[in-house]
C-alpha cells in the first residue's frame, strides 16, 4: 500500500489573486396577457437581481434562452390558453428549451386544461386567487428543484458544482470549523484511454461510493460532491480529516485493483500514449486528496478557498501513490 501519512505544508509559495462571490441572479422568461406577472416577481424577489426577457411566441423564447441562463419561463393569461398549452408542448419538445422549467398561471382555467397543462410538460399550473407568499413559494421551490436536479452529477447521482458551492457558503456562514477535501484520481486519463470510457464511468462510479460510504458512516452530516470527471470534493469536521483520509485510501487502493485485467495487475502498470502521444507505462490508479480547514473563519468566501485547494491538489498529485495533504499556510 502506498504511502498515506499526513503530510503538511508550511512553505508551500503563495499565489495572488481571489474570486469575489456575486449576488444571486434570477432570469425570468415571460410571456404575460392581460396580467402583471413582471409586477408581482418584484415583489417576490425584492433582495435579489432579478432579469425579466418578455416573449411573444417560440421564436422570442428560444432567442432569449441563448442568450441568457434562464430560471424558469411563465406563461399567464386569461385566455382560453389553447395556444399556451400549444407553446407549452413546443417547449417541452425542444431539446435545449426542455430543461426550463415552465410555470402557468390562469385565474380560472377549466378543469381540463389544468390536466393538459401538465400532460404537455408544466412544471407547475398556479391558478385561482394570487395569494403572494402562497404563490412566491410555489416559484421558487419550482427553480430550486430545477437547479438542484441539474447540478446533480449523471454518473454517481452525488451533488454537482452548484450544490457543492451552496453547501460550503452554507458551512462558512455557520462560523464553524470544518474541512474540504478535494480529492481527485492520478492517471485517470490513461486509464480511460486504454481500458474505454465504459470502465472509466465504473472507476468514477466506485470511487464516488467509496467516497460516499466512508464519509457519511464516520459522520452523517459530511457532504460528499461531485465536481466533474474524477474531481471530487468533501466536507467534513476538521477533527475526522485524517480518519476519513486514511479510509478513503486505503479502500481505494484495495478496490482499484480489481478494474484491470489479471495480466495488468499482476505487472502493476499499463501501456498507453501519454498526453504528447509519446508511450509510456502508467502505474495502478491512485487517489490524491487535498485538505484545507476553515478555521477561525479564515476564509469569507469560496473563491480564496477554491485558489489554495487547486495549488494544494498539484503538490499532492506529485507526489507518488494515494496520498492527502493538509494546507497548514496562511490564507493568501
Amino acid at each position: 500500500m502506498q504511502n498515506i501519512e499526513n503530510i503538511t505544508l508550511e512553505n508551500w509559495p503563495d499565489s495572488k489573486g481571489t474570486n469575489a462571490v456575486s449576488k444571486p441572479t434570477f432570469h425570468f422568461a415571460i410571456k404575460q396577457s392581460e396580467i402583471s406577472l413582471d409586477f408581482h416577481l418584484r415583489q417576490f424577489f425584492r433582495e435579489e437581481e432579478v432579469s425579466f426577457h418578455y416573449f411573444r411566441d417560440f421564436i422570442d423564447l428560444n432567442t432569449i434562452c441563448l442568450r441568457y441562463a434562464v430560471d424558469a419561463i411563465l406563461i399567464g393569461g386569461k385566455s382560453l390558453f389553447l395556444r399556451e398549452l400549444e407553446l407549452t408542448r413546443a417547449i417541452k419538445n425542444n431539446i435545449q428549451l426542455s430543461i426550463v422549467p415552465v410555470i402557468l398561471y390562469h385565474p380560472s382555467p377549466a378543469k381540463d386544461i389544468i390536466i393538459a397543462a401538465y400532460e404537455n410538460g408544466a412544471e407547475e399550473f398556479i391558478y385561482g386567487e394570487w395569494i403572494d407568499r402562497f404563490v412566491e413559494v410555489r416559484i421558487r421551490r419550482v427553480v430550486e428543484r430545477s437547479r438542484r436536479d441539474l447540478s446533480v452529477n449523471p454518473t454517481t447521482r452525488l451533488p454537482g458544482p452548484a450544490m457543492i458551492e451552496r453547501e460550503i457558503e452554507r458551512q462558512m456562514s455557520l462560523g464553524e470549523e470544518f474541512a474540504v477535501c478535494y480529492a481527485d484520481l492520478d492517471n485517470f486519463k490513461a486509464y480511460n484511454d486504454y481500458y474505454g470510457y465504459a470502465y472509466g464511468d465504473r472507476i468514477i462510479r466506485m470511487t464516488g461510493r467509496v467516497l460516499k460510504d466512508i464519509v457519511y458512516d464516520l459522520c452523517q452530516e459530511g457532504f460528499v460532491g461531485h465536481i466533474a470527471g474524477d474531481d471530487f470534493i468533501c466536507v467534513i469536521p476538521r477533527d475526522l480529516v485524517d480518519e476519513t483520509c486514511y479510509w478513503v485510501i486505503k479502500c481505494f487502493d484495495a478496490f482499484v485493483q480489481f478494474r484491470y485485467s489479471e495480466e495488468d495487475r499482476d505487472r502493476g502498470f499499463i501501456v498507453t500514449t501519454n498526453r504528447r502521444g509519446i508511450v509510456e507505462r502508467f502505474p495502478i490508479l491512485s487517489i490524491s486528496i487535498a485538505v484545507i480547514i476553515n478555521e477561525e473563519g479564515k476564509f469569507r468566501h469560496i473563491g480564496e478557498l477554491s485558489k489554495m485547494l487547486a495549488d494544494l491538489k498539484k503538490a499532492t498529485k506529485a507526489m507518488p501513490g494515494s496520498n492527502y495533504m493538509i494546507e497548514r499556510r496562511k490564507k493568501y
